[in-house]
Order: C-alpha cells, then structure tokens, then sequence
C-alpha cells in the first residue's frame, strides 16, 4: 500500500512500519531551478547552464546537479510532514545512486519506504532507515539511496 496523504499527526519512532510505503507530490524542474542551484553551490559547471554543451555531450538539455536531486528527494519528502514534531536529526544517507539524468522540464516525484526502526542509545529516540527512489514522469528512476533519520520515541 502506497499512502500519500501525511498522517494527522507526526510519526514518532513506535508508529514506524516496515515495509509501509509513500509517495510525494509531482515537481517540476526547471532550467532556472539548476541555474539558481548552481550558483548558490557555485557549481556552474556548463552540464548546468549551457544548452549546447549538453546537446554535444548527448543531452536534451541541461541537467540538474546529482546534489540537486538528492536535495529535492528530502524536500519531497517533508512536504509529506512525516516527522513535523518528532524529527531530530539526519543521520546520513548511504547507497546513493544516480541512475540517469535529471533533465531540465522533467517532472519528478518520490517514492519511499521503511525499511528498518530501532531504539538509539540514547533513550526516547530511535534510528528509521528509509529506501527512496526519485521518479521521473517515464516512470524511471533516476537516483535512488538510502538515509536515516533520528526520531523522537513517544515513551
């Protein structure tokens, strides 16, 4: 079951269920959304700005910076307001794979599940481990990872 409305209330550490699945609302990208990207990580590399450059290397278009994408695989998800009031911490993300380019117009969403919850050694928190998958409107993925967040626990 893929869920795409965020619960009423925020997801604290007991609420987690493995193997329960979501998925976010659709995103557009845009050539001024890599432009603006590029020049706040001034990373201005021509794949980002310079639509030629890209036609010669095999591109439609510009492409959006690996970074980009995974920076609008966590907007999309807290867009869900998941972890509103339980959220601490990112803890890392791990696996990160760029499958194939984002291009400039596509239109990409995220889907993502648990895939592991336990108590940190800290007590009243808890590590959630989440499998994400960034879509674009082909149905292709195109950069999947892994990430853990820290949680509050209820208890």
């Amino acid at each position: 079951m893929r869920l795409t409305q965020p619960p009423a209330d925020s997801l604290f550490l007991e609420d987690i269920v493995i193997g329960q699945q979501w998925q976010t609302a659709e995103h557009r990208v845009t050539a001024n959304d890599i432009l603006f990207f590029g020049r706040l990580t001034r990373d201005e590399h021509p794949l980002h700005n310079d639509e030629a450059y890209c036609r010669e290397r095999g591109f439609p278009t510009v492409i959006a910076h690996g970074l980009y994408g995974l920076a609008l695989m966590e907007g999309l998800k807290t867009g869900l307001r998941l972890y509103e009031r339980s959220s601490i911490a990112s803890m890392g993300w791990d696996k990160v794979r760029f499958r194939k380019a984002v291009l400039a117009g596509d239109v990409l969403h995220l889907r993502f599940r648990f895939t592991a919850a336990r108590p940190s050694r800290q007590p009243g928190r808890g590590l959630v481990t989440e499998f994400l998958e960034l879509v674009n409107q082909d149905g292709e993925i195109v950069i999947d990872a892994e990430h853990v967040s820290l949680l509050l626990a209820r208890g």
